[in-house]
């Protein structure tokens, strides 16, 4: 079983097959948020897991450009749900079974088997609705922390009790007993009113933002449809959140309420599918695969088939064959960050490296607020050692992104390049403070007082950054005595 299963079903414990009641007896359960958790409290209990998932978690997916187009469809539901400025953070996780799952604090997960599965993008937006929805009602600060049994030491505990248990379902299930079994299982009673809110409230947001309604329910019913036929094999998905018949029903009585209007796919999604198609197997086999759907004319999108086998075609080290799937993209008149992303790499990796820089500007300039290109373009800096650009360039960017690792790291290695020690470790320490890291972050600060070519203002600068650090770590310490 993955983690992310796992998790979903130990520590959120957000859904149980029972009987649902029907929509006008649903209560509003998101109005009353716990007595026992603090919307701060639990975004820093979210965050502290995810860090483990980041550092820990093989799936985890670090692609900029998968997540930022999760972060821009997400922020667009987010826009539209009863509280848009909760804040969310969606990433994705590299792992063929169909499913998504929310964590304290706003932090959605999302299987790259969803992506790849779900039809339209109103079928996607549907799932990642019912996830905001859980988020936004409070329903894992309800059923999680209503007991006063349960504390912030042993959540954050009980998920890194199943990270270290991820190979074995033995030590999971004995890490769920050992720290809130009871706590749980106190609460399980709520979770049928849970997740039909869920359904309520996606259904609004999806609506809201734009998207088809009936993405929701057509993706539903196909995951159901598709357990009929294959017994005791459902989807990771419906696992999680157990889907009755009287659900589907409801959301098909809420569609038949909305007119019909179609809703175009963006061309984001469909690139975005096909590079997940492009990165399963070998290059070899993901060419193959591409090119046989290209030719039997089985695809949504041609353009984004096209875009998949330049991708996979890079994989490979196949740069021409690369580049000619490229044109095919803009001779299809498909304009996108992804697009220039890979053409800018591609370029660069061919050896033309000034054609590539400039790619990636022109690009930057059309699209200011894509950060897969400001991180692709620092790292092609850097790979060719224009050191002193790529430091000005996170400089910058870090005045408008502060608490962005990437452009952390980028400046670190920038340091690097340009042989500053001391400067190189001061940033080394913002990557593991932002990541959880404080012991890693305050000998990082200690190795930069020993540099020995920081000058005075760097010198008070890390300094007092050492002491703030060294502040939290007593802190930390005394909210795990705690």
């Amino acid at each position: 079983m993955h983690f992310t299963q796992r998790f979903l079903a130990a520590i959120l414990a957000l859904t149980v097959a029972v009987q649902p009641l029907s929509a006008d007896e649903l209560p509003e359960l998101g109005d009353v948020a716990s007595n026992e958790l603090s919307v701060a409290t639990e975004k820093k209990i979210g965050e502290q897991i995810m860090h483990e998932i980041r550092w820990r978690e093989p799936s985890y997916l670090d692609d900029a450009d998968i997540e930022a187009y999760l972060n821009q469809l997400g922020g667009r539901l987010a826009a539209a749900s009863n509280d848009p400025g909760f804040g969310f953070y969606f990433f994705a996780i590299s792992d063929p079974n169909i499913n998504a799952f929310a964590m304290p604090g706003g932090y959605i997960g999302v299987h790259t088997g969803l992506i790849a599965s779900a039809q339209t993008e109103s079928e996607l937006a549907g799932v990642l609705g019912h996830e905001i929805a859980h988020v936004t009602q409070r329903h894992i600060a309800r059923q999680v922390f209503q007991s006063s049994r349960i504390n912030m030491a042993s959540m954050v505990a009980m998920g890194l009790a199943l990270l270290a248990a991820r190979s074995s379902s033995q030590v999971a299930g004995a890490a769920v007993m050992s720290t809130q079994a009871g706590a749980i299982s106190a609460q399980l009673a709520f979770s049928r009113d849970f997740e039909r809110e869920a359904d309520r409230q996606g259904f609004d947001i999806l609506r809201k933002a734009g998207f088809d309604v009936r993405g929701m329910g057509g993706f539903f019913t196909r995951l159901q449809r598709a357990v009929r036929l294959y017994e005791n094999n459902a989807t990771a998905y419906l696992r999680t959140h157990p889907l009755s018949g009287e659900r589907l029903t409801d959301m098909q009585n809420r569609e038949l309420q909305v007119p019909y209007r179609q809703v175009v796919d963006s061309v984001d999604f469909h690139l975005v599918k096909a590079k997940i198609r492009a990165m399963q197997g070998t290059p070899g086999d993901a060419i193959k695969e591409l090119e046989a759907l290209l030719r039997d004319r089985k695809f949504a999108s041609e353009a984004a088939i096209h875009f998949g086998l330049a991708f996979a075609r890079q994989r490979a080290g196949d740069w021409p064959g690369a580049e000619s799937e490229i044109e095919a993209v803009r001779r299809l008149k498909v304009a996108a960050p992804m697009v220039e992303h890979l053409a800018a790499d591609v370029r660069i990796a061919r050896g033309e490296v000034a054609d590539g820089l400039r790619i990636y500007r022109e690009a930057m300039l059309r699209y200011p607020l894509n950060l897969a290109l400001l991180y692709g373009y620092g790292g092609a800096l850097i790979g060719n050692r224009q050191f002193v650009e790529s430091l000005k360039l996170a400089e910058v960017q870090l005045g408008n992104y502060p608490g962005d690792v990437r452009l952390h790291k980028m400046r670190a290695e920038s340091y690097a390049g340009l042989g500053r020690r001391g400067m190189q470790h001061r940033a080394l320490a913002e990557v593991f403070a932002l990541q959880g890291q404080t012991p890693a972050a305050i000998e990082q600060l200690e190795l930069a007082q020993r540099a020995g070519d920081a000058n005075f203002y760097e010198m008070s600068s890390i300094d007092a950054r050492l002491r703030e650090l060294k502040k939290r770590r007593i802190e930390e310490l005394k909210e795990r005595r705690n």
